[in-house]
């Protein structure tokens, strides 16, 4: 029997529609599409994304709440999520 695959949560930077995190559903070139994705509009507690990528982020950060779906189009950068960020990113968070 095959093992599931588990999910992967992702870190997008795009050139121009900013850092979205959500479950990566496909990606093509510079197209990723992600499910239950949220916005993180502005960051405290971390001075990169790839520390973002590691922790999470701090208090007074701002995240959206989730969409089902996005389309994303000229994706400069995909970052794997540890499991320690995820429950940070996983709830809108708007001070």
């Amino acid at each position: 029997m095959a093992k599931a695959k588990a999910a992967r949560v992702v870190l997008v930077r795009t050139y121009s529609a900013g850092v979205h995190v959500g479950t990566l559903v496909s990606r093509e070139g510079r197209d990723v599409v992600l499910a239950d994705a949220r916005r993180i509009w502005s960051w405290r507690g971390a001075n990169t994304l790839h520390e973002i990528s590691l922790r999470g982020v701090g208090a007074g950060s701002r995240i959206s709440e989730a969409v089902g779906r996005i389309e994303l189009t000229e994706a400069i950068e995909v970052i794997d999520c540890a499991a320690a960020a995820v429950e940070s990113l996983s709830r809108s968070v708007w001070p």
